[in-house]
């Protein structure tokens, strides 16, 4: 079955590359207009959507842009807060104040300030869909990532206020949590968490998956594929719901290893 978002007017938060990116462009592909921001001037200047820079923890920069897209697409059917920061690898006593409200202003305020933009737009169409990116750290506790975990707790609580709120205007909001997504990101975060352990990055990525079912990571494809499912028609009737997109992780408390073997 092929998804089917022909005409719809999509937004996607940092768009310009990885998860967003492939966000961005499978909406394309299944028929979609769509506009993005991104803090990366680069990223948007060579953006093949409607593009513009953002910092969404900005509220004057949020409200510049979503009066761009809605100028451009004349309306928002579906927004995709994809925006987000992995913040520091540290203990939580080692975490500064900066670091951990610039953590929760991205990945948290910035949701916020992006759906307070569209919401009177799709109250006014009777019709939208909002789709915020959480994390499998939104749902269990990420060791070493305190403020990146507690901010995408926050979002699943912020989507259940959202659909509740908004339902009665047909307008969905549901949650995705991805797992482990292979990428740029993931290897930075994985050489980060095994220069903590004092352990080779292959080797700990290696322990990290036997807590995964699947025994795999996940693509930026998989979890754009659920996106649009749940901004198409398809998914007209499911509202409030947190997605795993993680090949079943059951906890990120790697086990115990010898240091022969974290040391190779």
């Amino acid at each position: 079955m092929r998804l089917d978002c022909t005409d719809k007017r999509v937004v996607v938060t940092a768009g310009g590359s990885g998860i967003g990116l492939a966000i961005a462009d499978a909406f394309r592909d299944a028929g979609a207009r769509v506009a993005i921001c991104d803090a990366d001037a680069d990223a948007v200047a060579r953006s093949r959507h409607i593009a513009s820079q953002c910092d969404v923890a900005n509220e004057a920069q949020v409200a510049a842009f979503f009066q761009l897209a809605l100028s451009e697409l004349g309306g928002i059917d579906v927004l995709v807060n994809n925006a987000g920061i992995a913040g520091p690898t540290k203990k939580l006593e080692d975490v500064t104040l900066d670091e951990w409200e610039r953590t929760l202003a991205v990945n948290l305020s910035g949701q916020f300030l992006s759906a307070k933009a569209v919401i009177p737009t799709m109250k006014g169409q009777r019709s939208g869909a909002i789709i915020n990116l959480s994390s499998t750290a939104g749902r269990m506790g990420m060791p070493l990532r305190g403020p990146y975990s507690a901010s995408k707790y926050a979002v699943r609580g912020l989507t259940d206020v959202m659909a509740i709120e908004l339902g009665e205007y047909n307008i969905r909001v549901n949650a995705l949590m991805p797992g482990m997504v292979a990428g740029p990101r993931l290897d930075r975060v994985i050489a980060e968490q095994a220069a903590s352990k004092g352990m080779d990055g292959a080797a700990y990525m290696n322990l990290l998956l036997h807590n995964v079912s699947m025994h795999k990571t996940v693509s930026a494809a998989d979890v754009a594929a659920m996106a649009v499912f749940l901004g198409s028609d398809t998914g007209a009737t499911i509202s409030g719901q947190s997605i795993g997109i993680c090949g079943n992780f059951e906890s990120y408390r790697s086990p115990l290893v010898t240091q022969e073997v974290a040391h190779g």
